[in-house]
């Protein structure tokens, strides 16, 4: 696979285009998820024009609306940032994801302050110009923030999501068909699982019953699992699909073997290991039992580049 192409706030690169020269550099993202990416920077107000160093820009009410200007009324920027926001945005269907820089007016994904007309007090309800655009004209690509990668739960999903995305995009790429939209399925059924029983149901029913055209087929698949896989993945929900993989080697383990995997499985499930060990102990049957090919194959066992180590932690 080619690296997946992430679009990120310049500033999170560590790019000194804030409006006081500096940036938001995140560690995650340029000294462990680098190497694994391609990233496409954007800074939405040094494409308007907006120079360095400048005034800070603010969300502000304005009537029934709300404007992009300087604290004190000036620079309204509120139709360049809009208008770029939509032509940008329409330019980004190649992306596999986005990183978004957090509270910033242009590109904050959520509790951006917006200032009250009268200049006191805010409130933290708004969505970046360009952000929210991106999201709207976008909305099957994965997008986060930099401050909340910082949570692994949130880091991992997020991971999890792009790298899915690239594999269907990929998929597209080489020319979809039918028995590549059930197989792609299939590898991806127990991550499904992991994040959302009722999606796992819902998106087989769907390839096993549907008859409609194959373009709106896969439109309402990808779809059904990238909000499925949106869904936070839980304790609970990783040690039922253990249990599920579990059952595969069911007639080729001895009893000793059979049990070690139930309790490595009751050790995570009880908070006492993390989700690490049971998975690696089911990728080393895996490679003692070499005609488990479906189970092999599964997305679930490995999401993303091992070195980024997501599944250490919990």
């Amino acid at each position: 696979m080619n690296k997946p192409i992430i679009g990120i706030s310049a500033c999170v690169m560590g790019e000194k285009v804030r409006f006081d020269t500096g940036h938001k550099r995140s560690n995650f993202v340029m000294d462990e998820l680098a190497e694994h990416v391609d990233y496409q920077p954007v800074c939405p107000e040094m494409a308007i024009g907006m120079g360095l160093p400048r005034r800070p820009i603010r969300q502000v009410i304005d009537g029934e609306s709300i404007k992009v200007c300087q604290a004190d009324g000036s620079g309204d920027v509120t139709e360049k940032l809009a208008q770029f926001s939509e032509n940008k945005s329409a330019q980004l269907s190649h992306l596999s994801g986005f990183i978004f820089c957090q509270k910033s007016p242009s590109c904050g994904m959520e509790r951006v302050k917006v200032y009250y007309e009268h200049g006191k007090g805010n409130q933290p309800t708004g969505i970046g110009v360009f952000a929210k655009a991106v999201m709207e004209n976008n909305p099957l690509i994965p997008c986060e923030e930099n401050g909340r990668l910082n949570d692994a739960k949130l880091r991992e999903n997020f991971m999890i999501r792009v790298f899915v995305y690239q594999a269907w995009q990929q998929l597209i790429d080489e020319g979809l068909t039918k028995h590549k939209l059930i197989e792609f399925h299939s590898q991806h059924k127990y991550l499904v699982m992991s994040h959302h029983l009722t999606s796992y149901k819902l998106l087989g029913r769907l390839l096993g019953q549907s008859e409609q055209p194959l373009d709106e087929l896969a439109h309402e698949y990808i779809s059904g699992l990238m909000m499925a896989l949106s869904n936070l993945a839980t304790r609970k929900s990783h040690t039922n699909t253990l249990f599920h993989l579990q059952g595969y080697f069911k007639t080729l383990l001895d009893k000793a073997q059979k049990q070690e995997l139930v309790d490595k499985i009751e050790a995570y499930r009880q908070g006492l290991a993390p989700l690490l060990v049971p998975l690696t102990l089911i990728s080393h049957y895996l490679m003692l039992y070499k005609d488990q090919q479906y189970l092999a194959s599964q997305v679930y066992l490995d999401p993303y580049p091992d070195n980024l180590r997501l599944r250490y932690g919990y």
